[in-house]
């Protein structure tokens, strides 16, 4: 049979008695016979210390960007017109160059430029001339970081080139954002150039268009013919001392990113808390504000704030952050089915497997406690789970490698697993380690029955009485 346990069964004995009827008439009494000396209750040592999972920012300390220029160029030629060089995009990279000369947050690491050819007239021809449009196309380049001093740009070597011959992609995309030409003409030019493959016979079919074709060669046409310069660059982000400044002063100088990871810097709960807090009324809709809010709760052991924010952050979005955090929050409330629920659609971190760990000791199951609880760190709990499954003799190797090496609970253990292995010396020594460091120990030692065998023995008696 199966009876709730309670705190005095801990040291009460287990006796059975009973009457002997015949009949409904009472014969005899059955004399009272002891069972067992009470109960062992050591899996109850385990500790409900469910992790907690805080959602990652995205945050990149250096960001590698990009800014265009384009020069155009007339029909078959691949001069650069002094015009071009006077247009706003040029002046923007003159500009951009300059900037980073003063900047130390911007590095310039080189430039693409690429030539690229109408569709019309010989596509070998095209090809070499958009080669020779990237060649001019980097030499204007060249002048233009000459002009703002730039020492990056100055010379060939800085530069990729790459001629792509005729652009028919660049060709759909404009005339998919023209508005002007008729529709009806717009969708035959479409089919023709997905259906027809041969560069010769496309043009040709084009061309028969007559009064269209005349539309693209004045209108989509002159801006295919082109060289087109991406300056490549990294831009480098704050700094962690900007970060947490900013943070008290101008925290909407932050975006979300900068905001999860500067939260991270702080040590202190009410710092890592109120940065936390920026984030979730700046972003209430993205799922991880709310959820590491609630983890900083939940570690300032305020779980019913903390559970409210872990509810609504599985509310913005479903994700395994906060559905390990919730199952974490059923899990110390105790109730293991619900944390279970939680555990098991909270993925596969090693955090869910220890809390899942936690859970299989408490039903019994030290084999799974051992398999989950071993995905982390060695820890107090993974040894207790050793024990149970019968290898006492790990005990005193993991409980070195944790957190407890030098606890109170975890010489205690120790001094359980030693009894399990019947070596008195390590059970006192162990115990007197633990006494000393918390002296509620004596009288737990004292009553429990995983030293019952020693109950007569001199030095434990005076060890614990």
């Amino acid at each position: 049979d199966k009876v709730p346990y309670k705190a005095d069964m801990e040291t009460a004995k287990l006796v059975v008695t009973g009457k002997i009827y015949k009949g409904e008439k009472e014969k005899c009494e059955v004399e009272a016979t002891e069972i067992c000396d009470a109960c062992i209750i050591t899996p109850y040592l385990v500790n409900k210390d469910f992790k907690i999972r805080y959602a990652e920012d995205k945050f990149e300390r250096v960001i590698a960007k990009d800014t265009l220029a384009v020069i155009n160029y007339l029909k078959g030629r691949s001069e650069v017109r002094s015009t071009e060089m006077r247009d706003q995009d040029i002046k923007d990279l003159q500009g951009f160059l300059e900037m980073a000369n003063e900047n130390p947050k911007i590095e310039v690491t080189g430039f693409n430029v690429t030539g690229h050819a109408s569709p019309e007239g010989e596509t070998g021809k095209n090809t070499n001339l958009s080669t020779d449009r990237a060649t001019s196309g980097s030499e204007a380049a060249m002048k233009v970081a000459k002009k703002a001093e730039h020492t990056k740009g100055q010379e060939a070597g800085d530069y990729s080139l790459k001629g792509s011959g005729e652009d028919y992609d660049g060709f759909k995309r404009e005339l998919l954002a023209d508005d002007k030409m008729d529709d009806s003409d717009k969708q035959l030019v479409l089919r023709i150039l997905e259906q027809e493959k041969n560069p010769d016979t496309r043009e040709q079919k084009m061309r028969d268009l007559g009064k269209s074709f005349t539309y693209l060669d004045r209108n989509i046409f002159p801006q295919l013919r082109r060289a087109e310069i991406s300056t490549k660059y990294n831009e480098t982000g704050f700094s962690d001392e900007e970060m947490m400044n900013y943070s008290k002063t101008k925290s909407d100088t932050l975006n979300l990113e900068e905001l999860l990871f500067c939260a991270n810097l702080y040590t202190d709960l009410n710092e890592k808390l109120r940065v936390y807090k920026i984030a979730e009324e700046r972003y209430p809709d993205d799922y991880r504000t709310s959820n590491n809010v609630g983890a900083v709760l939940y570690e300032m052991n305020k779980m019913s704030e903390a559970k409210t924010k872990f509810e609504k952050s599985n509310n913005a979005q479903e994700n395994e952050f906060a559905k390990n955090n919730l199952g974490a929050i059923a899990g110390v409330e105790g109730d293991r089915a619900q944390a279970a629920k939680f555990f098991g659609q909270a993925g596969s971190a090693k955090e869910v497997s220890y809390n899942k760990g936690i859970l299989d000791i408490q039903n019994g199951d030290y084999s799974s406690a051992v398999s989950n609880l071993g995905k982390m760190d060695a820890s107090f709990n993974l040894a207790l789970a050793q024990m149970l499954d019968g290898n006492a003799s790990s005990v005193d190797g993991t409980i070195g490698s944790s957190d407890d090496a030098d606890s109170a609970q975890g010489a205690y253990l120790k001094a359980v697993a030693a009894a399990r292995q019947d070596n008195l010396s390590a059970v006192v020594s162990n115990l007197k380690s633990a006494i000393a460091k918390d002296g509620s120990y004596k009288a737990k030692a004292m009553k429990d029955r995983e030293f019952l065998k020693y109950a007569e023995d001199a030095t434990f008696s005076a060890l614990v009485k």
